[in-house]
Protein backbone atom coordinates (compact mmCIF):
# COMPACT_ATOMS: atom_id res chain seq x y z
CA UNK A 1 0.00 0.00 0.00
CA UNK A 2 2.75 2.40 0.97
CA UNK A 3 4.57 1.70 -2.25
CA UNK A 4 1.48 2.43 -4.32
CA UNK A 5 0.97 5.62 -2.36
CA UNK A 6 4.52 6.39 -3.36
CA UNK A 7 3.48 6.07 -7.01
CA UNK A 8 0.60 8.52 -6.46
CA UNK A 9 2.93 11.01 -4.82
CA UNK A 10 5.45 10.56 -7.61
CA UNK A 11 2.77 11.31 -10.20
CA UNK A 12 1.77 14.45 -8.35
CA UNK A 13 5.41 15.46 -8.15
CA UNK A 14 5.73 14.76 -11.86
CA UNK A 15 3.04 17.38 -12.43
CA UNK A 16 5.17 19.82 -10.48
CA UNK A 17 8.24 18.71 -12.39
CA UNK A 18 6.53 19.31 -15.73
CA UNK A 19 5.20 22.63 -14.55
CA UNK A 20 8.44 23.91 -13.09
CA UNK A 21 11.34 21.80 -14.24
CA UNK A 22 14.01 24.48 -14.36
CA UNK A 23 12.62 27.10 -12.11
CA UNK A 24 13.42 28.63 -8.81
CA UNK A 25 10.61 29.53 -6.50
CA UNK A 26 12.35 32.29 -4.62
CA UNK A 27 10.93 35.71 -5.41
CA UNK A 28 12.71 39.03 -5.17
CA UNK A 29 11.90 40.94 -2.00
CA UNK A 30 10.86 44.57 -2.29
CA UNK A 31 14.19 45.81 -0.96
CA UNK A 32 16.27 43.54 -3.20
CA UNK A 33 14.08 44.32 -6.18
CA UNK A 34 14.44 48.05 -5.54
CA UNK A 35 18.23 47.72 -5.40
CA UNK A 36 18.28 45.73 -8.63
CA UNK A 37 15.95 47.96 -10.62
CA UNK A 38 16.69 51.45 -9.30
CA UNK A 39 18.45 52.43 -12.55
CA UNK A 40 16.11 50.66 -14.96
CA UNK A 41 13.25 53.15 -15.05
CA UNK A 42 14.88 54.94 -18.00
CA UNK A 43 16.92 53.78 -21.02
CA UNK A 44 20.52 52.84 -20.24
CA UNK A 45 23.38 52.81 -22.71
CA UNK A 46 25.78 50.11 -21.69
CA UNK A 47 29.42 51.10 -21.49
CA UNK A 48 32.13 49.48 -23.58
CA UNK A 49 33.21 47.51 -20.50
CA UNK A 50 29.79 45.89 -20.00
CA UNK A 51 29.68 42.10 -19.88
CA UNK A 52 26.86 39.62 -20.36
CA UNK A 53 27.00 36.17 -18.85
CA UNK A 54 24.92 33.06 -19.15
CA UNK A 55 24.51 31.61 -15.65
CA UNK A 56 23.78 27.94 -15.08
CA UNK A 57 22.81 26.60 -11.66
CA UNK A 58 23.27 22.97 -10.70
CA UNK A 59 20.32 20.75 -9.75
CA UNK A 60 18.76 20.73 -6.30
CA UNK A 61 17.15 18.01 -4.23
CA UNK A 62 13.55 19.03 -4.90
CA UNK A 63 11.85 17.34 -7.82
CA UNK A 64 11.26 20.60 -9.68
CA UNK A 65 14.91 21.66 -9.33
CA UNK A 66 16.55 18.46 -10.60
CA UNK A 67 17.16 19.91 -14.06
CA UNK A 68 19.10 22.98 -12.96
CA UNK A 69 18.36 26.58 -13.80
CA UNK A 70 19.47 29.31 -16.21
CA UNK A 71 19.74 33.09 -15.86
CA UNK A 72 21.33 36.03 -17.68
CA UNK A 73 23.71 38.35 -15.83
CA UNK A 74 24.36 41.90 -17.00
CA UNK A 75 27.41 43.51 -15.45
CA UNK A 76 28.39 47.11 -16.11
CA UNK A 77 30.43 48.82 -13.40
CA UNK A 78 30.21 52.19 -15.14
CA UNK A 79 26.42 52.11 -14.76
CA UNK A 80 26.55 50.42 -11.34
CA UNK A 81 24.82 47.35 -12.73
CA UNK A 82 25.33 43.75 -11.68
CA UNK A 83 21.95 42.10 -12.04
CA UNK A 84 20.43 38.78 -13.06
CA UNK A 85 17.36 38.36 -15.24
CA UNK A 86 15.51 35.29 -14.02
CA UNK A 87 12.69 33.73 -16.07
CA UNK A 88 11.87 31.21 -13.34
CA UNK A 89 9.72 33.24 -10.92
CA UNK A 90 6.25 32.03 -9.94
CA UNK A 91 4.02 32.37 -6.91
CA UNK A 92 2.11 29.63 -5.12
CA UNK A 93 -0.24 32.35 -3.85
CA UNK A 94 -1.75 33.07 -7.26
CA UNK A 95 -5.48 32.44 -7.54
CA UNK A 96 -6.25 28.86 -8.61
CA UNK A 97 -2.52 28.14 -8.88
CA UNK A 98 -2.82 24.40 -8.37
CA UNK A 99 -5.71 24.00 -10.81
CA UNK A 100 -3.87 25.98 -13.47
CA UNK A 101 -0.69 24.12 -12.64
CA UNK A 102 -2.25 20.68 -13.19
CA UNK A 103 -3.88 21.84 -16.44
CA UNK A 104 -0.63 23.31 -17.72
CA UNK A 105 -1.89 26.89 -17.70
CA UNK A 106 0.67 28.28 -15.27
CA UNK A 107 2.20 31.68 -15.94
CA UNK A 108 5.75 32.42 -14.91
CA UNK A 109 7.43 35.79 -14.93
CA UNK A 110 10.73 37.44 -15.57
CA UNK A 111 12.30 38.77 -12.38
CA UNK A 112 15.36 40.90 -11.71
CA UNK A 113 17.67 40.53 -8.75
CA UNK A 114 21.20 41.48 -7.81
CA UNK A 115 23.85 38.96 -8.82
CA UNK A 116 25.16 38.97 -5.25
CA UNK A 117 21.82 37.75 -3.92
CA UNK A 118 21.30 35.27 -6.78
CA UNK A 119 24.68 33.64 -6.22
CA UNK A 120 24.40 33.59 -2.43
CA UNK A 121 20.92 32.13 -2.55
CA UNK A 122 22.02 29.14 -4.62
CA UNK A 123 25.17 28.77 -2.56
CA UNK A 124 23.09 28.68 0.64
CA UNK A 125 21.09 25.69 -0.65
CA UNK A 126 24.15 23.81 -1.87
CA UNK A 127 23.86 24.56 -5.56
CA UNK A 128 26.79 25.86 -7.62
CA UNK A 129 26.50 28.64 -10.19
CA UNK A 130 28.59 28.39 -13.37
CA UNK A 131 29.18 31.34 -15.69
CA UNK A 132 29.98 31.92 -19.34
CA UNK A 133 30.97 35.35 -20.61
CA UNK A 134 29.47 35.80 -24.04
CA UNK A 135 31.70 37.08 -26.84
CA UNK A 136 29.51 39.94 -28.04
CA UNK A 137 30.13 43.29 -29.65
CA UNK A 138 28.69 46.49 -28.20
CA UNK A 139 25.60 46.44 -30.43
CA UNK A 140 24.78 42.85 -29.53
CA UNK A 141 25.19 43.50 -25.80
CA UNK A 142 22.89 46.50 -26.00
CA UNK A 143 20.32 44.59 -28.01
CA UNK A 144 20.18 41.76 -25.46
CA UNK A 145 19.95 44.19 -22.56
CA UNK A 146 17.23 46.25 -24.25
CA UNK A 147 15.27 43.09 -25.07
CA UNK A 148 15.48 42.00 -21.42
CA UNK A 149 14.24 45.39 -20.24
CA UNK A 150 11.33 45.23 -22.70
CA UNK A 151 10.54 41.71 -21.49
CA UNK A 152 10.53 43.02 -17.92
CA UNK A 153 7.81 45.57 -18.56
CA UNK A 154 4.65 44.74 -16.56
CA UNK A 155 2.71 43.93 -19.71
CA UNK A 156 5.43 41.56 -20.97
CA UNK A 157 7.04 39.89 -17.97
CA UNK A 158 4.44 37.13 -17.57
CA UNK A 159 4.52 34.21 -19.99
CA UNK A 160 2.79 30.85 -20.31
CA UNK A 161 5.39 28.40 -19.05
CA UNK A 162 6.03 25.32 -21.13
CA UNK A 163 8.17 22.50 -19.79
CA UNK A 164 9.98 21.83 -23.06
CA UNK A 165 9.35 24.66 -25.49
CA UNK A 166 9.33 27.87 -23.41
CA UNK A 167 11.23 27.92 -20.13
CA UNK A 168 14.12 29.61 -18.32
CA UNK A 169 16.69 28.04 -20.66
CA UNK A 170 14.99 28.47 -24.03
CA UNK A 171 14.21 32.17 -23.49
CA UNK A 172 17.83 33.26 -22.89
CA UNK A 173 18.98 31.16 -25.83
CA UNK A 174 16.56 32.80 -28.26
CA UNK A 175 17.46 36.27 -26.95
CA UNK A 176 21.12 35.55 -27.64
CA UNK A 177 20.40 34.05 -31.04
CA UNK A 178 18.24 37.00 -32.12
CA UNK A 179 20.93 39.49 -31.06
CA UNK A 180 23.65 37.68 -32.97
CA UNK A 181 21.68 37.61 -36.22
CA UNK A 182 23.95 34.80 -37.30
CA UNK A 183 24.04 31.03 -37.33
CA UNK A 184 25.20 29.31 -34.15
CA UNK A 185 27.25 26.21 -34.92
CA UNK A 186 28.16 23.90 -32.05
CA UNK A 187 30.16 20.70 -32.04
CA UNK A 188 28.56 19.56 -28.80
CA UNK A 189 26.37 16.52 -29.35
CA UNK A 190 25.01 15.71 -25.88
CA UNK A 191 21.43 14.52 -26.28
CA UNK A 192 21.29 15.32 -29.99
CA UNK A 193 19.10 12.76 -31.82
CA UNK A 194 18.04 11.14 -28.56
CA UNK A 195 14.48 10.94 -27.19
CA UNK A 196 13.06 13.48 -24.76
CA UNK A 197 12.30 10.60 -22.43
CA UNK A 198 15.96 9.55 -22.21
CA UNK A 199 17.24 13.04 -21.43
CA UNK A 200 14.58 13.72 -18.81
CA UNK A 201 15.17 10.36 -17.16
CA UNK A 202 18.86 11.20 -16.75
CA UNK A 203 18.03 14.14 -14.48
CA UNK A 204 15.13 12.62 -12.55
CA UNK A 205 17.11 9.46 -11.90
CA UNK A 206 16.53 6.26 -13.90
CA UNK A 207 14.22 3.81 -12.10
CA UNK A 208 13.25 6.39 -9.46
CA UNK A 209 9.59 6.76 -8.54
CA UNK A 210 9.48 10.10 -10.33
CA UNK A 211 10.94 8.51 -13.45
CA UNK A 212 8.35 5.72 -13.15
CA UNK A 213 5.55 8.29 -12.93
CA UNK A 214 6.89 10.27 -15.89
CA UNK A 215 7.02 7.16 -18.04
CA UNK A 216 3.40 6.46 -17.17
CA UNK A 217 2.08 9.82 -18.36
CA UNK A 218 4.46 10.57 -21.24
CA UNK A 219 3.12 9.57 -24.64
CA UNK A 220 4.67 8.82 -28.01
CA UNK A 221 5.85 12.40 -28.43
CA UNK A 222 8.36 11.85 -25.62
CA UNK A 223 10.02 9.19 -27.77
CA UNK A 224 10.65 11.57 -30.65
CA UNK A 225 14.30 12.36 -31.30
CA UNK A 226 15.42 15.88 -30.40
CA UNK A 227 17.08 18.02 -33.02
CA UNK A 228 19.89 20.49 -32.47
CA UNK A 229 17.85 23.15 -30.64
CA UNK A 230 15.02 21.11 -29.13
CA UNK A 231 17.35 19.71 -26.46
CA UNK A 232 18.27 23.19 -25.20
CA UNK A 233 15.37 23.32 -22.75
CA UNK A 234 17.81 21.57 -20.39
CA UNK A 235 20.15 24.10 -18.72
CA UNK A 236 23.17 21.80 -18.79
CA UNK A 237 22.67 21.07 -22.49
CA UNK A 238 22.48 24.81 -23.22
CA UNK A 239 25.63 25.46 -21.18
CA UNK A 240 27.76 22.90 -23.04
CA UNK A 241 26.15 23.75 -26.38
CA UNK A 242 27.29 27.38 -26.07
CA UNK A 243 30.69 26.34 -24.70
CA UNK A 244 31.50 24.70 -28.04
CA UNK A 245 29.58 27.14 -30.22
CA UNK A 246 30.93 29.33 -33.00
CA UNK A 247 29.44 31.83 -35.38
CA UNK A 248 29.50 31.33 -39.13
CA UNK A 249 32.89 33.07 -39.38
CA UNK A 250 34.43 30.80 -36.75
CA UNK A 251 34.28 33.30 -33.87
CA UNK A 252 33.77 31.52 -30.52
CA UNK A 253 30.51 32.48 -28.85
CA UNK A 254 31.97 32.24 -25.34
CA UNK A 255 34.94 34.37 -24.35
CA UNK A 256 35.61 33.09 -20.82
CA UNK A 257 33.86 30.51 -18.70
CA UNK A 258 33.82 28.44 -15.55
CA UNK A 259 31.71 25.34 -16.10
CA UNK A 260 31.61 21.63 -15.34
CA UNK A 261 29.22 18.75 -15.76
CA UNK A 262 26.36 18.34 -13.31
CA UNK A 263 26.87 15.77 -10.61
CA UNK A 264 23.66 13.76 -10.89
CA UNK A 265 23.08 11.69 -7.78
CA UNK A 266 22.36 8.01 -8.33
CA UNK A 267 19.09 6.62 -7.07
CA UNK A 268 19.83 4.49 -3.99
CA UNK A 269 18.59 0.91 -4.09
CA UNK A 270 15.96 1.52 -1.43
CA UNK A 271 14.45 4.36 -3.48
CA UNK A 272 14.44 2.36 -6.72
CA UNK A 273 10.89 1.86 -8.02
CA UNK A 274 11.59 -1.82 -8.76
CA UNK A 275 12.66 -2.33 -5.16
CA UNK A 276 9.29 -0.95 -4.12
CA UNK A 277 7.39 -3.11 -6.60
CA UNK A 278 9.22 -6.25 -5.45
CA UNK A 279 8.56 -5.31 -1.81
CA UNK A 280 4.88 -4.85 -2.63
CA UNK A 281 4.76 -8.28 -4.28
CA UNK A 282 6.39 -9.88 -1.25
CA UNK A 283 3.86 -8.21 1.06
CA UNK A 284 0.97 -9.50 -1.05
CA UNK A 285 2.43 -13.02 -1.05
CA UNK A 286 2.84 -12.92 2.74
CA UNK A 287 -0.74 -11.73 3.21
CA UNK A 288 -1.90 -14.52 0.90
CA UNK A 289 -0.01 -17.16 2.95
CA UNK A 290 -1.40 -15.81 6.22
CA UNK A 291 -4.94 -15.77 4.80
CA UNK A 292 -4.62 -19.37 3.65
CA UNK A 293 -3.52 -20.48 7.10
CA UNK A 294 -6.38 -18.78 8.90
CA UNK A 295 -8.96 -19.57 6.22
CA UNK A 296 -10.02 -15.96 5.66
CA UNK A 297 -9.62 -13.55 2.79
CA UNK A 298 -8.41 -9.96 3.41
CA UNK A 299 -10.87 -8.20 1.15
CA UNK A 300 -9.58 -4.83 2.32
CA UNK A 301 -6.52 -5.46 0.13
CA UNK A 302 -8.79 -5.66 -2.94
CA UNK A 303 -10.47 -2.44 -1.85
CA UNK A 304 -7.20 -0.57 -1.28
CA UNK A 305 -5.64 -1.78 -4.54
CA UNK A 306 -8.81 -0.90 -6.45
CA UNK A 307 -9.09 2.60 -5.00
CA UNK A 308 -5.43 3.40 -5.58
CA UNK A 309 -5.56 2.05 -9.15
CA UNK A 310 -8.62 4.17 -9.90
CA UNK A 311 -6.95 7.28 -8.46
CA UNK A 312 -3.84 6.67 -10.56
CA UNK A 313 -5.91 6.12 -13.71
CA UNK A 314 -7.89 9.31 -13.12
CA UNK A 315 -4.68 11.30 -12.70
CA UNK A 316 -3.12 9.82 -15.83
CA UNK A 317 -6.28 10.14 -17.95
CA UNK A 318 -6.74 13.77 -16.88
CA UNK A 319 -3.15 14.65 -17.74
CA UNK A 320 -3.47 12.78 -21.03
CA UNK A 321 -6.72 14.26 -22.34
CA UNK A 322 -7.32 17.52 -20.43
CA UNK A 323 -3.86 18.92 -19.72
CA UNK A 324 -1.78 21.03 -22.09
CA UNK A 325 1.53 19.81 -20.68
CA UNK A 326 3.91 18.88 -23.51
CA UNK A 327 4.88 15.27 -24.14
CA UNK A 328 1.94 13.98 -22.08
CA UNK A 329 -0.23 11.50 -23.93
CA UNK A 330 -1.66 8.01 -24.03
CA UNK A 331 0.85 5.18 -24.07
CA UNK A 332 0.81 1.43 -23.52
CA UNK A 333 2.14 1.82 -19.96
CA UNK A 334 -1.30 3.02 -18.88
CA UNK A 335 -2.63 -0.52 -19.06
CA UNK A 336 -0.07 -1.60 -16.46
CA UNK A 337 -2.22 -0.22 -13.67
CA UNK A 338 -5.44 -2.11 -14.42
CA UNK A 339 -3.45 -5.24 -15.36
CA UNK A 340 -1.62 -5.20 -12.02
CA UNK A 341 -4.92 -4.70 -10.24
CA UNK A 342 -6.57 -7.52 -12.21
CA UNK A 343 -3.69 -9.90 -11.44
CA UNK A 344 -3.98 -9.04 -7.76
CA UNK A 345 -7.69 -9.86 -7.87
CA UNK A 346 -7.10 -13.16 -9.70
CA UNK A 347 -4.56 -14.18 -7.06
CA UNK A 348 -7.15 -13.61 -4.36
CA UNK A 349 -9.90 -15.35 -6.32
CA UNK A 350 -7.77 -18.45 -6.87
CA UNK A 351 -6.34 -18.87 -3.42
Amino acid sequence: MHKRLGVILSLLLVCLTICGQTTTTHAASKNRKAVATRNLSHPIALSKDAKIYLLTCTPGNEVWSKYGHTGIQVQDKSNNLDIVFNYGIFSLMDNDFYIKFIKGDTYYQLGIESYRYFQRFYQSIGRATYWQELNLNQTQKQQIFDALIINYRPENRFYLYNFVFDNCATRPYHLIKNALQDSIISTYTGYLNQPYRTAISHYTGPQSWVDFGINLIFGKRADQLMNNEQRLFLPEELMFYLAEAQLSDGTPLVKNQHIQAFNIARVPWYANCWTGIIALAIILICINIIDRRRGKISWWIDLVVGIISIILLVIVIFLTFFSSHPLVGFNWRLILLPVIHLCARIIYWLR
